[in-house]
């Protein structure tokens, strides 16, 4: 599943016209260079969810023979449903016992993405999170065993869950990549409470103690986030040196 359903907001004004899935990078749009990522990397059939000038997304997709693959709408034209609601929403498509990979549209990275979801097929989590010893403000916190225990803001020192106390070497910390792998085993935690537009690191850190959520290290990701304009020319040299 590719997430392609946001504002872009920071991208303005690229965004004023285009979705932010369109916006090109090294004269390709994001949406594009994910989805052949996900080709070279063995996947055959892939859900994109669409807001924003969703209709320019069927069009792109469609104009370019869905790039010989399977490729389904999530339409959440109608509301926005944030990360984890689009996941919900499209499981509709992840039905049966076969995991998932997810990746944001504006992440491009070097990471084996066939490598990461076979370790996750191994290792059967509910679901796999690819993070890196990458430097941020925001971490995510793993016990020994790389099990998801919680989340700490480096700058304010909050921490969730809320319960959550003594982080000070106690975990490992690991920023997220925006790429995942889950088991459709995920949604039997996705209940009454998790309804319409939600986050999905919010849903992991509620259910961290009850699912298996595990993290796979990557040490040698390399990664680039293109969240806004300046980042764009960052984007296009990371594609040539890849």
């Amino acid at each position: 599943m590719i997430f392609a359903a946001g504002l872009g907001t920071r991208l303005k004004p690229l965004t004023d016209h285009t979705p932010k899935a369109l916006v090109c990078v090294a004269g390709r749009p994001m949406l594009e260079h994910v989805i052949l990522k996900l080709k070279t990397s063995g996947f055959t059939e892939v859900v994109v969810n669409i807001h924003h000038f969703g209709q320019q997304i069927i069009d792109f997709l469609e104009a370019n023979q869905h790039f010989g693959l399977t490729i389904h709408i999530s339409d959440e034209r109608g509301q926005l449903l944030d990360t984890g609601g689009g996941i919900k929403k499209a499981s509709v498509f992840f039905q049966g016992d076969e995991p998932f990979l997810v990746h944001n549209v504006d992440i491009l990275s070097n990471t084996d993405l066939r490598a990461l979801y076979l370790h996750h097929q191994a290792e059967k989590n509910d679901a796999t999170l690819l993070v890196s010893n990458r430097t941020t403000s925001r971490y995510l916190l793993f016990d020994e065993n790389n099990r998801l225990q919680g989340w700490l803001n480096k700058k304010t020192g909050e921490t969730r869950p809320e319960n959550l106390n003594d982080t000070a070497g106690k975990y490992a910390e690991y920023a997220f990549s925006g790429i995942h792998v889950l088991s459709p085993s995920i949604f039997r935690y996705m209940d009454a409470r998790w309804t319409g537009k939600f986050s999905i690191i919010d849903f992991y850190l509620a259910n961290c103690r009850q699912a298996t959520l595990k993290g796979y290290i990557d040490n040698h990701l390399r990664l680039t986030d293109i969240g806004k304009p300046e980042t764009l020319a960052q984007a296009e040299r990371f594609i040539n040196t890849m």
